[in-house]
């Protein structure tokens, strides 16, 4: 399970180092793709694999659903960590991430989400304004 928050720097060769304590769960091998709000998702082949199967059978006749498995499906990459625990982050999803230096490697459970720090801290203040309302929504529904 990948839980915390992490701050980290993207080298000059777009490779980011992967917390210590993902990388065993992780293993060798990981995808990376697009998340939503502008992050990357980095998950284990394991995850990946479920969640790869789930988006390939969504129905195809929407185009809102189509535009969203081509965007997670295409542009997924497999990475391998290095013996540093680094990844290579392509040049496509750095651009898509806005990642320049400075980031922030989330673990949320099944994924990892990497942010561009600046991004990451925007997000969080806005979450952290409506927490009381989806705290509220969440416990309506028996989850919190």
């Amino acid at each position: 399970m990948f839980i915390g928050e992490y701050s980290h720097t993207l080298d000059g060769k777009n490779r980011l180092a992967v917390p210590a304590r993902f990388r065993k769960e992780l293993g060798g091998k990981a995808v990376l793709t697009r998340g939503l709000d502008r992050c990357l998702l980095l998950y284990s082949m394991a995850s990946w694999q479920e969640i790869a199967l789930k988006l390939g059978k969504m129905p195809i006749g929407e185009s809102g659903t189509r535009s969203f498995v081509r965007l997670m499906l295409a542009g997924a990459v497999e990475v391998s960590l290095d013996r540093l625990g680094r990844v290579l982050v392509p040049e496509y999803l750095k651009d898509y991430a806005g990642l320049v230096k400075n980031t922030v490697v989330n673990g949320l459970f099944n994924r990892i989400e990497i942010w561009e720090e600046k991004g990451w801290k925007l997000y969080k203040q806005k979450a952290e304004k409506r927490t009381a309302k989806v705290a509220e929504k969440l416990g309506e529904l028996g989850v919190y």
